[in-house]
């Protein structure tokens, strides 16, 4: 494939990521947590699954933008801190594996469970001014970290039992 076809494909990927990570996020299974007045969500779930799938670039922007677009439909005030945290939590994975669900990726869904908490954590002392506002979202966001960790593994087995690696590249060799 042309590498100008190549880049048009995996941005039009990004583009479909990023859309889908918002849907999941803002609607489907939006689960609201009173304690912190966020919501848990399955969007990170399609955040890891993007970073395990697309070069390292276009995962980041489609994490980024999925994720913040979700908060200005719900929750304004979190979306520049969302743009940032979930470009940051696609780091830890990697698609250079054979497989989706291998050794680092299995490791990033712990360190993203860890990042996003923390950073979300500090976000919230930042929007609220005050100490006391970092235990409350640190649980609710591990929560959700949990949650869209464990989706994700299964996400990724059922990936690689289909193949869904080489069926999304064939057409790039």
């Amino acid at each position: 494939m042309h590498p100008r076809n190549q880049k048009l494909y995996y941005l039009v990927a990004a583009a479909l990521f990023a859309a889908a990570i918002t849907v999941t996020t803002a609607y489907v299974l939006h689960i609201p947590i009173p304690m912190t007045s966020g919501y848990v969500h399955l969007g990170d779930a399609l955040i890891y699954l993007c970073a395990a799938l697309l070069p390292m670039p276009y995962a980041m922007a489609a994490g980024a933008v999925g994720g913040a677009v979700a908060d200005l439909l719900t929750a304004p005030m979190w979306a520049p801190g969302t743009f940032v945290i979930k470009a940051i939590i696609c780091l830890s994975f990697t698609r250079r594996q054979e497989k989706i669900l291998c050794v680092r990726n299995v490791a990033a869904v712990g360190a993203a469970g860890i990042i996003s908490p923390v950073l979300y954590s500090f976000y919230n002392v930042f929007l609220a001014g005050t100490w006391a506002a970092f235990w409350p979202q640190f649980v609710g966001t591990l929560v959700q970290a949990v949650g869209s960790g464990i989706v994700f593994l299964v996400l990724a087995y059922g990936g690689d039992k289909v193949k869904l690696k080489d069926r999304l590249t064939a057409d790039l060799r």
